[in-house]
């Protein structure tokens, strides 16, 4: 997949709060981020992990029993990919003009999905996929992407799109995979994520996160845009926070740009605060950070190590 980059491109990060468990209002913040990030000149922007309707940390704290009713609000509240609410998000796109990596739980037919979808300038969803095996607990809520969703690049009028969702990030196999799609420019989408406690172990942190993005940046001599998520102080109960040592509202955010050679481009934002992120990255940057390290070309050996990859989809039903 050859690159078409421009010189110049403005990419933007989303750090902002979900609307928790409502799919018309967490629509409604999504266009007017969009809205925000093409009047301010941007091409490519990107939003957090499940940013409609947020990541529900309770799955983590609250027992399965406990947590049924909100889970419940929370799969009615997920957004179908072919929807009057997508509908919207991809007019709001074409209207601002710019290339989108949507993260949001997928609701299709009674199951879940850890989705983003790729939409571009025209406002049509060119690529979309599924984080291949949620993390941990998340298991109990959604489901696995299929061999579809290995293809994480797409590419576009900016150059060739990137998007994995949170720990996808520590799979190495995967994330070589994207390197070897020529990407140049990767959405990391991210939750919220918190310090270190006795209630979370130090790998699952926000300075971990953002070290494996950074990481992906430089391995892969690509432009990463790190999209977290924010709770805020007054909505700690309403998502069953309150009484977690984890979570000291308002806080989670630790979105950041890095450049092709693992350089952040913009300092940290206040953890607790909404904003978008935005930097103008040099496409020819990539091609000498490449120079040094290209882990897909000179400076590997396939004849020693190599990738298996498959690329068909299972399917549930199979007609003879």
């Amino acid at each position: 997949m050859s690159s078409d980059a421009p010189k110049t491109t403005r990419v933007a990060a989303v750090q902002a709060e979900p609307e928790w468990n409502d799919l018309r209002k967490g629509v409604d913040k999504t266009i007017r981020l969009i809205t925000e990030a093409g009047i301010n000149g941007a091409k490519v922007v990107g939003f957090p992990e499940v940013f409609i309707p947020g990541y529900p940390w309770s799955i983590w704290n609250q027992s399965v029993v406990n947590n049924a009713d909100f889970m419940d609000e929370y799969f009615r509240n997920s957004l179908e990919r072919e929807s009057e609410e997508m509908d919207r998000i991809r007019t709001a796109v074409k209207e601002a003009g710019l290339f989108c990596v949507l993260g949001y739980s997928e609701r299709y037919r009674g199951s879940l999905y850890i989705a983003q979808s790729f939409i571009d300038e025209n406002g049509d969803i060119v690529h979309h996929r599924r984080k291949i095996k949620p993390t941990h607990v998340e298991r109990a809520v959604w489901g696995d992407g299929q061999a579809d969703s290995l293809k994480t690049v797409a590419k576009s009028s900016f150059g060739n799109i990137g998007g994995l969702n949170c720990w996808e990030h520590t799979q190495p196999l995967l994330r070589y995979f994207e390197y070897s799609q020529d990407v140049d420019i990767h959405i990391a989408s991210w939750p919220s994520m918190f310090k270190e406690c006795d209630e979370l172990q130090y790998h699952m942190t926000n300075t971990m996160s953002n070290r494996l993005t950074q990481v992906m940046a430089m391995e892969g001599a690509c432009v990463t845009v790190l999209c977290s998520q924010v709770i805020s102080a007054e909505n700690c109960k309403k998502i069953r926070l309150d009484q977690w040592s984890a979570v000291n509202a308002p806080c989670g955010g630790f979105s950041m740009i890095y450049s092709p050679t693992g350089e952040p481009l913009v300092d940290d934002p206040d953890p607790g605060k909404e904003v978008i992120l935005y930097a103008d990255i040099d496409g020819q940057q990539k091609w000498r950070a490449k120079q040094n390290l290209d882990v897909v070309g000179h400076y590997s050996r396939p004849d020693l190590l190599s990738l298996k990859v498959n690329t068909k989809a299972a399917s549930h039903v199979e007609l003879a």
